[in-house]
């Protein structure tokens, strides 16, 4: 997922939702909020949408609506297992911010440093940091194929082996080029300077802290209790399910499944300094500046701007085959907004909705 819709609308939504009538009172901004995601299914571009958001600390609203197996009618909900799909990228990045907090890893010295075996390009030296920040010159899936990947990788380092001997697209440090390959190089870091598998690191240092118990890497063939099936929509009242793909290829960049309220938990982690120190964040939050269009974008972070009425809102998109997520935080508002639907071809419905969400979130309780 390339992420290539104009984020920067946003930023003009914001200020136009803001304009919407207050809710305060429970039903009305639960109403509110139920409405926006029973359109999206009435207007056939998701099977299953759930959506919620987190004020101080506690979920304040979630809802799901339509089925995550539409054969069986089984309902889709915010505790509904998922893919996320380019979400994941913010917990990699946390992960190798905890570690850069712990002075495990620096952010500027040269990748072979953690991994020896990769090899050194000629276009430059590549960096956590430039990695973190889509800037090192990684490219991203080359073919429909590999983007619909149905290969099984077994380890990060076999992922890697796909595309290490590539040229860059650019010298590192220079341009911003989105990839999830880069993202399965954090991966692969976090792996070899914690001594730990990807995943078990996450659960001991992220989700486990932040309580979330609902997520999980997404492995080919398994089966999960109440997981959603996928589906994607070509258009509108168009929704088929969807022939499933091997996340195997980019796990630490787009092969993690979870909730809604597992998200929400994520969130608000993130908002207390449960998972890092305020100067940390503050760095993963800044603008590198090599990003020219839409919105601005730090260590794994897309940067949605200084809202005059909400502050600094950050985020992530996601979109794959059977999935379309939107993650933000509003941490002057000590807020986040997430919405899932297990549909691909809905990203952009998605995103509006997140956005239509600020001024329910803002009024809710007060």
């Amino acid at each position: 997922m390339n992420n290539r819709w104009n984020a920067r609308i946003l930023l003009w939504l914001f200020v136009v939702f803001s304009n919407l009538a207050a809710y305060g009172q429970a039903g009305d901004y639960a109403q509110a909020g139920s409405a926006l995601l029973q359109q999206a299914v009435d207007d056939g571009q998701v099977m299953g949408i759930a959506a919620g958001f987190s004020k101080l600390g506690k979920v304040t609203w979630s809802a799901g609506l339509g089925y995550r197996n539409a054969k069986e009618e089984l309902p889709f909900s915010a505790t509904t297992p998922t893919r996320i799909a380019s979400v994941t990228k913010p917990f990699t990045a946390v992960a190798i911010m905890q570690l850069y907090e712990r002075g495990e890893v620096d952010l500027d010295k040269p990748l072979q440093t953690y991994l020896p075996d990769f090899p050194v390009k000629q276009a430059g030296v590549i960096t956590l940091r430039q990695l973190l920040g889509h800037t090192a010159g990684i490219d991203d899936y080359q073919s429909a194929k590999e983007r619909e990947n149905q290969v099984h990788y077994p380890s990060l380092a076999a992922a890697v082996a796909l595309f290490q001997d590539r040229d860059l697209v650019a010298p590192p440090g220079t341009a911003f080029h989105y990839t999830t390959y880069g993202y399965v190089l954090l991966g692969l870091v976090i792996e070899e300077v914690s001594g730990l598998p990807y995943e078990e690191f996450l659960k001991t240092n992220i989700w486990g802290p932040a309580g979330m118990s609902n997520t999980c890497i997404e492995y080919r063939g398994r089966e999960y209790p109440e997981q959603s099936l996928l589906y994607h929509q070509s258009r509108p009242g168009k929704i088929k399910e969807a022939d499933a793909t091997d996340l195997s290829d980019r796990i630490p960049g787009g092969g993690i499944q979870s909730t809604v309220e597992d998200l929400l938990k994520f969130g608000d982690a993130l908002i207390a300094n449960t998972l890092l120190k305020p100067d940390t964040q503050a760095i993963m939050f800044a603008d590198h500046g090599l990003k020219q269009e839409g919105n601005g974008y730090g260590l794994g972070w897309y940067l949605y701007g200084e809202n005059p009425q909400y502050g600094n809102v950050v985020g992530h998109t996601g979109g794959q085959t059977g999935a379309s997520a939107m993650f933000m935080l509003l941490p002057a508002q000590q807020t986040t907004i997430v919405v899932l639907a297990n549909t691909s071809g809905a990203l952009q419905r998605v995103s509006n909705i997140a956005v239509q969400l600020f001024p329910i979130a803002a009024q809710a309780g007060s």
